[in-house]
């Protein structure tokens, strides 16, 4: 199975989803009513929300405090993606 990375963005913040993704091919999940995502997963601003195979979270690793353009940063990432 291979890796699939997607968006999400929570309810009452869709006035910038048009933004968000010009220019981009990353799949964006707009969380609704009734496909909740951000709470179940317990999602944050600019979090990177691993999830195992069933859709469960497996982990978290927060892009604020964690630059990518550090390679220790993207290393540990990678290395939970993985």
């Amino acid at each position: 199975m291979g890796i699939e990375i997607l968006g999400i963005n929570a309810m009452g913040l869709e006035s910038g989803n048009a933004e968000n993704c010009a220019g981009r091919t990353i799949p964006w999940l707009q969380e609704t009513i009734d496909h909740p995502c951000w709470t179940p997963w317990a999602a944050t601003w600019r979090g990177v929300i691993i999830l195992d195979r069933e859709n469960q979270r497996a982990g978290l690793f927060n892009l604020t405090p964690h630059d990518l353009g550090s390679e220790a940063n993207y290393d540990m990432l990678r290395a939970m993606i993985l």
